[in-house]
């Protein structure tokens, strides 16, 4: 009777700690990490792709070029670095560039991006860092 509540044991605790996307090959352990999907690309074969379109299409139109004191518009370049947390929120971590109009409206406009669904890892909730290099 103490062997089949051990086999019983044995086998809930199996059960109760088996994760998803997790494989274990002798002494490897690999867990399956997935990006973020854009709202919209949840039913695309290549979300990884459609997440890039969809990224330049929103920089496309929601980027507004800054002026300078003569009313000319400001180039130049930026440098963003940014999360997507758990709950598939954009939180922008730094902006660097030369000029700081363009760090500003960089700013804004990446954190006009809409609510996603977020990275897992291991089919958990993960947050997952980029860095985005933008010639404006």
């Amino acid at each position: 009777m103490k062997n089949i509540f051990l086999l019983v044991l044995l086998f809930i605790g199996f059960g109760a700690f088996a994760q998803d996307d997790v494989s274990v090959k002798g002494n490897k352990v690999s867990m399956k990490e997935t990006a973020p999907v854009w709202p919209g690309c949840e039913a695309s074969e290549d979300t990884k792709a459609c997440f890039n379109s969809m990224l330049m299409k929103h920089i496309k139109e929601n980027y507004k070029y800054p002026k300078n004191e003569n009313g000319e518009y400001i180039r130049g370049k930026a440098t963003i670095s940014l999360v997507v947390n758990e709950e598939g929120k954009v939180v922008v971590k730094e902006v660097t560039g030369k000029h700081p109009k363009i760090n500003k409206e960089a700013k804004r406009m990446i954190e006009a991006i809409p609510e996603m669904v977020p990275g897992q890892l291991a089919g958990k909730p993960r947050a997952i860092s980029y860095k985005i290099p933008l010639t404006f």
